[in-house]
Formats: C-alpha cells, structure tokens, sequence
C-alpha cells in the first residue's frame, strides 16, 4: 500500500488518504508510517481522511504560497 501511495504521489504530487482505524493514536501512526516511507509532507487530518504533499522530482505542478507566518 505505502508503494501505491508513493506513485500516486509521483502523479499528483497532492493526494488524500482514508485511515481505517478507530483509535485516533493509531491513525497518527499510519500518517507518521506514511510520511516517513514515502518522504510526504502531512497537510491535514479531517475525520478518517488525511491529505499528504510530496512535489513532484522533475516538476512541480502545484505552487504553493509563501507563509506570511513568521
């Protein structure tokens, strides 16, 4: 599965993904499992679906502003 991810990452570069568990510590261990395989970015987490980031390596489709936060 966490290969799956990873080439729909290549593709997309934006993908969301829905948790099957109950336990809300056991869906942060999967998005953490998934972050550190794939090397995504974790964006958010809303219920059971989080949605992770990786750009593209040759070309990034999507631009992302630049935070005003400092």
């Amino acid at each position: 599965m966490l290969a799956e991810i990873g080439h729909a990452l290549n593709a997309h570069e934006l993908l969301k993904v829905r948790l099957v568990a109950e336990d809300r510590d056991d869906r942060q261990a999967m998005i953490e499992q998934i972050c550190e395989t794939t090397g995504a970015t974790f964006v958010q987490r809303v219920g059971h679906v989080a949605t992770f980031y990786r750009p593209h390596p040759d070309k990034s489709i999507i631009v992302l502003p630049k935070s005003k936060i400092s």
